[in-house]
């Protein structure tokens, strides 16, 4: 096996050896597939610089099961081969995700009060909403009755107007006990 002469292609080497894709490589370890291009490019102006870069490149070789220290060193002396100091190595203007060594995991306990907690959310907001539909319904139901009622009442006698008074009274009264069930 040919040695690559420089730590980029040495990592990209044994990554692809060990058969991990580099997007695989990016959700494990949190940094962003262009950097982790940039790094088997030695393309380092592209990543944010000085102590990142060394980080970044330590954690790539530590996910690919390659020494870490090897790694590290062999960024340091292509960038002192560069003609560059460690520290003055540019950044990148924009930034992306928070970095770590270790990948990003999520409790599936977590997960599932999130989702409990928010379909609780969504269910007391739908009753709400519910709620309210059924208040309007009746208030515009009752008012119409009362409209009905008055112009019955003119032509009604007093005894059956009564009746239908007692009646929807009773009605009324049924109807309520239901609503504030």
């Amino acid at each position: 096996m040919v040695m690559a002469e420089t730590i980029g292609e040495q990592l990209r080497i044994a990554r692809e050896q060990r058969g991990v894709p580099l997007r695989e490589v990016s959700d494990q370890t949190r940094i962003s597939i262009h950097y982790l291009e940039a790094i088997e490019t030695n393309d380092y102006k592209r990543l944010p610089g000085g102590i990142f870069n060394r980080s970044f490149v330590k954690a790539y070789a530590r996910y690919i099961k390659f020494d870490e220290k090897k790694a590290v060193e062999g960024y340091s002396r292509y960038i002192r081969d560069q003609g560059e100091s460690l520290e003055d190595v540019p950044s990148t203007p924009y930034h992306s995700k928070v970095y770590t060594d270790t990948p990003a995991t999520r409790s599936p306990i977590l997960t599932v009060v999130l989702a409990i907690v928010i379909l609780a959310i969504l269910t007391f907001g739908a009753l709400a909403l519910l709620k309210w539909y059924q208040r309007r319904s009746a208030e515009l139901r009752r008012s119409s009755f009362s409209q009905v009622a008055t112009r019955n009442r003119v032509f009604r006698s007093d005894s059956v107007r009564d009746d239908i008074a007692g009646s929807f009274n009773v009605w009324k009264s049924d109807y309520e006990t239901f609503l504030l069930q």
